[in-house]
């Protein structure tokens, strides 16, 4: 059986890389940019920085900083109605997943005659109709690299997934110096839903030689530099591997898929809107020790990659190991580990498990099928 992989076809990095940005629109010959971003990477100043290289060019831009944490689909259709008359050559993410998800559906949407609820029922009529230039403001998502548009559809109280080919970006920008004074908090959060999608998708069953390049580099780097960029607000060196990771993730969810940690995540974060980073960290654990002896051989190719030390111990042994490291990074960075912290009891547990079994979309991809039980099960030992 064959496979594939589509990747952003230009990436820049390093500390700085932001000014590349003359260099993109020249080459695209653009004269009107749209900028999407939310109101607190602008009071963070960072969209002063963005601005004043966009001006150095004389490129006419618009900045549209209205965005909601993991918006609904109708407020994106919003975001797109607002937007549509800015007639730009090219639309700029700035910012963290809801920013870019947005961006990338308003890149498709635009001058379309179908709505975001039609792409949710048949997301393969998306076509692009603006290029983009994705550029993170956080360590996480990977929706830089990625074909993935993640909405709320707030009728059914879940999230749910968008994924067309058409919504790779054009352009990447990975510019550590923008996650500098990330807070702590987002940081961890981020960077341990990286740490998923890097983990879930080298044990997908959709996992192939292509996409279990980035995913096992990107839970390299991403396991060996996490606690330090959560720890060493100052250690550039560290955030810049978690950019790095963190894109490597998302390569590694267009090439395979994320499984039950994400599935049983999405819940969580359209009834509850627990942030997503956060709800993955809740469930990651407890997720993995219920797969590991379907993906132990995958874990323990992690294990090697990340401690060489443990060259001589079990397949078994091996698996638990990651298994513990995931525990404990979500322990270091302050992560809640339990729902009762967001007001979530048992009462909410059938819900869950009726919600949860229907994210179909990657429950497909875990290397174990899950029942209701199980699930239930799941759910249980994080409700407390």
């Amino acid at each position: 059986m064959g496979f594939q992989l589509t990747i952003p076809a230009n990436l820049y990095g390093g500390s700085g890389s932001l000014h590349e940005l003359s260099n993109i629109l020249k080459k695209e010959s653009a004269r009107k940019v749209i900028v999407y971003t939310d109101k607190g990477i602008r009071n963070a100043g960072l969209v002063d920085e963005l601005c004043k290289v966009l001006e150095e060019t004389g490129v006419e831009f618009n900045v549209y900083d209205d965005i909601k944490p993991e918006p609904s689909y109708i407020e994106v259709e919003k975001i797109q109605e607002e937007t549509k008359n800015a007639q730009a050559d090219l639309i700029i993410g700035f910012g963290g997943g809801s920013v870019m998800d947005a961006a990338k559906l308003c890149s498709v949407l635009i001058g379309a005659s179908y709505s975001v609820k039609d792409l949710l029922d048949t997301p393969q009529i998306a076509a692009k109709k603006i290029k983009t230039i994705m550029i993170p403001t956080t360590c996480g998502t990977g929706s830089e690299a990625t074909c993935n548009a993640i909405v709320a559809v707030p009728e059914e109280k879940v999230k749910k997934g968008i994924v067309n080919n058409e919504m790779i970006p054009d352009y990447v920008i990975l510019d550590p110096q923008l996650i500098r004074n990330l807070p702590k908090q987002i940081i961890a959060a981020t960077g341990v839903d990286a740490l998923a999608h890097a983990v879930e998708c080298y044990t997908s069953n959709k996992a192939t030689p292509f996409s279990n390049v980035y995913a096992l580099e990107g839970a390299k780097l991403i396991f060996e530099n996490i606690r330090q960029a959560y720890n060493e607000p100052e250690n550039m060196k560290a955030k810049e591997a978690m950019l790095i990771g963190a894109f490597y993730g998302g390569v590694a969810i267009t090439g395979s898929g994320t499984t039950a940690v994400h599935a049983l995540s999405y819940p969580l974060g359209g009834k509850y809107h627990i942030p997503h980073g956060v709800s993955n960290a809740i469930l990651f654990e407890t997720v993995m020790n219920f797969n590991k002896d379907a993906c132990a051989d995958q874990l323990a190719d992690i294990c090697d990659a990340i401690n060489p030390s443990y060259s001589d111990k079990s397949v078994n042994e091996k698996a638990q190991y990651v298994i513990d490291e995931i525990a404990d990074i979500v322990k270091v960075t302050n992560i809640p580990v339990n729902l009762n912290e967001f007001g979530i009891q048992k009462d909410d547990l059938e819900f869950l498990v009726q919600a949860g079994s229907e994210q179909k979309r990657l429950l497909v991809n875990n290397k174990k099928e899950l029942s209701k039980e199980d699930i239930r099960q799941i759910y249980s030992k994080v409700i407390g």
